[in-house]
């Protein structure tokens, strides 16, 4: 599964320090969910147009070792993806919020945004989350595939024991 960060792991704020540091905000819920994906096989990957050191550090923090970053047309680094992991489109989730995720909304298995994603994404979207981007929208997505795998109630059973 790849998500975009600006307006999906994030709100699609931007933040300046007072020394000119971009800072972002990350919504704990969603790491774990990113966290439960990965521990029921799912691969995760990064693909932002922005370059972020604290997306390189919550990218570290999870796990995800797949992150591109500067790409504005993400349909190369989609494909060198694609073809390091060797999977099919059809075999790739997607999920963004913007016009620059339309490419691999369109070429991807699984296609996901959020609420306040453009007409043009929603549209074409397989799945359009209840919750905004940086607030729980990764979370239910990634809920949304374990539970379509059937892993979702032994993820939850895993924190019952």
């Amino acid at each position: 599964m790849i998500f975009d960060v600006d307006g999906v792991m994030t709100d699609g704020t931007l933040y300046y320090s007072e020394r000119g540091e971009e800072l972002k905000a990350f919504n704990i819920q969603d790491g774990h969910g990113i966290k439960m994906l990965r521990q029921y096989g799912v691969e995760v990957a990064l693909i932002t147009a922005r370059n972020s050191r604290a997306v390189e550090l919550r990218a570290a923090n999870l796990g995800i070792a797949q992150l591109y970053q500067g790409v504005e047309d993400k349909r190369g680094a989609y494909a060198a993806l694609l073809a390091q992991l060797g999977l099919a489109a059809e075999q790739s989730g997607y999920m963004g919020d913007d016009l620059l995720d339309l490419p691999l909304i369109t070429r991807c298995g699984f296609a996901a945004t959020v609420p306040a994603a453009p007409e043009a994404l929603r549209s074409r979207a397989h799945y359009v989350t209840r919750a905004l981007g940086g607030h729980g929208a990764v979370r239910e997505v990634c809920e949304f595939i374990l539970r379509a795998q059937g892993a979702l109630e032994r993820a939850i059973s895993a924190h019952l024991q």
